[in-house]
């Protein structure tokens, strides 16, 4: 090759090579310090588009857990709360009892009817009162969804939960995919309509299909014997209703072990396309650590060999 000074096209390659080392040194040196192999499209379209999919998918999935907890959270509120109500119907059931054995004086009757009447005024405060996160829990519908982000993932878990008051202890009409029918008054009140099991003077199709306690005393033995018959009513309603929550409880906790599950699988598959192989990186630092240094030292080799022109001229 003659010797020239006005392009040093030795040191122009030598440069262009140690750039491109620098380049890839640092990307490599990005990959160590932040352990993702892929941190911008120039790094891999593709797998950026992959790892940006897959990240929508997990943190879906880690909400869609969350809601499926959050809905046992509400369920179990209700569970309590008919606990509770079952054991006030159990101590309705012994005071109808000892009412019905006749053997108690009025003055006594009428102590066993005020408390009973209060276990009744306290089911239907439970019921009104009862909240989860300032919504009323009974005679409500919550929407549970779960999904991974995607329309063909995605699921609604509805919960009915009734009404729980004097009135119904929560058993609505639908549940046995009956049909009560009722005969009633212009301006009667819910716990004044006669239900009916025929269909003579039908007038319509009642909202409740459960117990009604309304109206039930303890006043004298007859009156306990047939508050008797509803409360054994009462107590089948309130365990029917703590028999759904209970198993959309369990429904709920297989939900959320589903979406654990997927959410695992789909943080796998992205750390197999996104992290770092640190083997692999060190590797590659060491390999441009060297090719730096000797391209720097090419660099100045090839410099260099312009100064033998001055030689030739002296």
């Amino acid at each position: 090759m003659s010797l020239g000074v006005l392009n040093n096209l030795s040191a122009v390659y030598a440069e262009n090579a140690l750039n491109n080392t620098n380049n890839q040194l640092n990307t490599v040196l990005q990959q160590l310090s932040t352990g993702s192999q892929i941190n911008s499209g120039a790094d891999d379209a593709a797998g950026l588009s992959l790892v940006n999919g897959l990240e929508a998918n997990q943190t879906a999935l880690s909400q869609s857990e969350t809601n499926a907890t959050e809905g046992v959270g509400l369920l179990q509120v209700a569970d309590g709360a008919l606990s509770q109500v079952t054991s006030l119907l159990n101590r309705a059931v012994t005071l109808a009892t000892e009412v019905s054995n006749g053997t108690l004086n009025s003055t006594q009757d009428a102590a066993a009817n005020q408390e009973y009447q209060s276990i009744l005024a306290e089911i239907s405060n439970i019921g009104s009162t009862t909240t989860y996160n300032q919504q009323q829990v009974f005679d409500n519908s919550f929407t549970i969804y779960t999904g991974d982000s995607t329309t063909t993932g995605a699921s609604e878990d509805v919960l009915t939960i009734d009404g729980l008051n004097a009135t119904t202890t929560g058993d609505t009409v639908g549940d046995d995919g009956g049909t009560i029918t009722y005969t009633a008054a212009a301006g009667d009140t819910l716990s004044q309509i006669t239900y009916a099991g025929g269909t003579a003077g039908v007038a319509g199709t009642a909202g409740y299909n459960g117990a009604t306690l309304a109206g039930t005393d303890l006043t004298d033995a007859g009156d306990a014997q047939t508050a008797l018959t509803t409360l054994n009513s009462a107590i089948a309603d309130v365990a029917s209703q703590d028999g759904y929550i209970g198993s959309q409880i369990n429904t709920l906790n297989a939900v959320s072990n589903v979406m654990s599950t997927q959410q695992e699988n789909i943080e796998s598959a992205q750390n197999a396309v996104q992290a770092t192989d640190y083997a692999a990186a060190t590797s590659n630092m060491s390999k441009y650590e060297i090719l730096s240094q000797t391209g720097i030292a090419a660099l100045a080799q090839a410099n260099s060999q312009q100064q033998d022109v001055l030689k030739l001229l002296q």
